[in-house]
């Protein structure tokens, strides 16, 4: 039995959503919520009832309700039927549209005599990737594929989060597109499948089909697979720790695609060079490439893998920089063009998600998140577990379950990932000053793109450990160091960490001035929404505060840090205030 409200259509044992006949891409406790809300739809659903029915099991707060109905009113608008879900406060949500009930034909919605294969290429024409997949499926036994189906199978499986599901057809449509006199093609192919394995971390099986492009694409030397191969080659000089060369390869494959009309090509080269760009210290160059990218993109139809691809660049970048702010926007500017796109959340969406949400959201739902970010790195981006791990040590951390932070932390070093600066600041809330120093020194040693983009971060915090163990020289080194570069280090994170670090060096010395330095990080730490650090601050400043008798103001700090602890579900914090409180 199908559901019919307005241009949609839901489809409950499929779990299908269409607006329209095209399926949109929903994640599950969406999907779930709507049912719910229709299945409800006599009565006034209260907060505890969906929380209980959605989310059973999880410990999360109202904030994670609101984000879900918020998220769902933006599908719905789609179709102009966002006023279809009414919230009645104080009492909960009602699901307010009359529906018709219908029973699905048997028959395929295309015509009788459709074959599996038209019915496959129009699935992937429509941008609905798992009928795509099943279609192509059903096709492959029954027809001759073309090296180009093969090709759009390949994509349908990569938008439904099954990459490695994808590595076998491309093998097959390298053979074909070469066997048809279309190097041009195989050459395409064979980079996609080098893209696949390096993202799975086979460097060597992906330097291998990377260079059966190559070969193939010298006789074609103008087609789309060269400005793909100049990418591919900085992605891996950047591995490989050559970021200067891979910079220069990045150059190039923009200048290739805006000088033969590949809108894809042109906005990778230019989102990766800004990528490189901010690994080597020009900040503005890169922050003004990367935006300049992601306009470009979503101003033209590009496909889903390279729009995917931009945002998970530009992501990540935000992430190391401590950016959280612009984070913010561009992850949820990523779930948009995925429920456009129809496209499944990849791991690594889920990855920078869960890690915004421990900074700026509530610490249950970064769990939630960080959880389901592990069990789709494992198939689609392996490589990026350990990165995994380290973000559920920091927001273990902050829930105050210490032991599991670092068995999280110890499984990311593990993986081959620094786990820094998490693992060093619980380090030095132990009171192990000098392993918390020496571990963010370490993390500063490479070239990597990692370890590059990461520095004003880890330096910020490295001037806090060294200024809370007693090493003061080098604490005001790093401050300097870090605010007469403010060019390169513009980002309030970084900022609030120097006027933290300032803090301590004059918390004896000067306690008032001291108070000055908290006042401002915490300002800083609210301005990019981090609501933790900001936490975490307000008890600094209410330690200062009783230390030189201002008991109101102290007083003031404290319940603020303790509404916005228990907001965000953090335990520790939590602790802490209310033993402050007591003083």
């Amino acid at each position: 039995m199908t559901l019919k409200f307005g241009p949609f259509e839901l489809d409950e044992p499929r779990r299908a959503l269409l607006l329209q006949g095209r399926e949109l891409s929903l994640q599950p406790r969406i999907f779930d919520l709507l049912i719910y809300l229709i299945n409800a739809r006599t009565r006034v659903v209260s907060k505890d009832e969906l929380l209980d029915a959605v989310w059973g099991g999880v410990t999360v707060t109202d904030n994670s309700l609101q984000r879900a109905i918020s998220t769902l009113r933006t599908i719905l608008r789609e179709g102009g039927m966002e006023s279809a879900v009414r919230n009645f406060p104080r009492n909960g949500y009602r699901f307010c549209v009359e529906l018709d009930e219908r029973t699905p034909s048997p028959q395929s919605e295309l015509a009788p005599d459709a074959s599996s294969l038209s019915a496959a290429r129009q699935a992937a024409a429509e941008r609905r990737w798992q009928d795509a997949v099943a279609q192509y499926e059903q096709a492959d036994g029954e027809a001759s594929l073309t090296g180009e189906d093969l090709d759009r199978w390949s994509l349908a499986l990569q938008c439904v989060g099954k990459p490695s599901d994808a590595i076998p057809l491309l093998v097959r449509a390298v053979a074909e597109h070469t066997k048809a006199g279309r190097p041009d093609l195989a050459a395409t192919s064979a980079v996609t499948l080098s893209t696949i394995h390096g993202e799975r971390g086979e460097m060597a099986v992906s330097k291998g089909w990377l260079a059966r492009g190559q070969d193939l694409a010298a006789d074609a030397p103008d087609c789309r697979a060269i400005g793909q191969i100049l990418w591919m080659e900085s992605r891996i000089a950047a591995v490989e720790a050559h970021p200067h060369e891979a910079l220069r390869k990045a150059d190039a494959a923009y200048k290739f695609g805006r000088d033969h009309g590949y809108i894809e090509i042109e906005s990778l080269g230019l989102m990766y060079r800004g990528f490189f760009q901010l690994s080597l210290g020009d900040t503005d160059s890169g922050l003004a490439d990367q935006d300049h990218a992601a306009a470009l993109a979503l101003s033209r139809n590009i496909d889903p893998l390279t729009g995917g691809t931009l945002y998970c660049n530009i992501l990540w970048a935000c992430r190391t920089f401590g950016d959280w702010a612009r984070a913010n926007q561009w992850t949820l500017g990523y779930q948009q063009f995925c429920s456009k796109s129809r496209m499944e959340f990849a791991g690594s969406c889920q990855l920078h998600r869960a890690e915004v949400l421990g900074i700026q959201g509530t610490l249950a739902d970064a769990v939630e998140h960080i959880s389901d970010a592990l069990s789709r790195l494992t198939g689609d981006a392996p490589w990026a577990v350990g990165d995994a791990y380290r973000v559920l040590g920091d927001i273990r951390s902050a829930m105050g379950d210490e032991d599991e932070a670092l068995v999280a932390y110890e499984r990311s070093y593990a993986l081959g990932w620094d786990p820094q600066p998490g693992h060093a600041m619980l380090l030095l809330e132990r009171g192990h000053f000098d392993a918390a120093y020496l571990s963010l020194e370490r993390s500063l040693i490479g070239e990597s793109w990692w370890t590059l983009q990461r520095q004003g971060i880890l330096l910020g915090h490295l001037a806090v450990v060294a200024a809370r163990s007693g090493k003061h020289e080098r604490a005001r080194a790093i401050v300097d160091d870090l605010t007469g570069q403010a060019h390169r280090w513009p980002m309030a994170s970084i900022r609030a960490l120097t006027n933290e670090a300032c803090g301590y060096l004059e918390y004896k010395r000067d306690p008032k001035k001291a108070l000055d330095y908290f006042h401002l990080s915490r300002q800083l730490w609210t301005s990019v929404d981090s609501h933790i650090n900001a936490t975490r601050l307000r008890l600094r400043l209410a330690e200062l505060q009783l230390r030189l008798g201002d008991k109101t103001g102290a007083a003031h700090e404290i319940r603020a840090a303790m509404a916005a602890a228990k907001e965000h579900g953090a335990k520790k914090l939590l602790k802490q205030a209310s033993a402050l409180l007591a003083a």
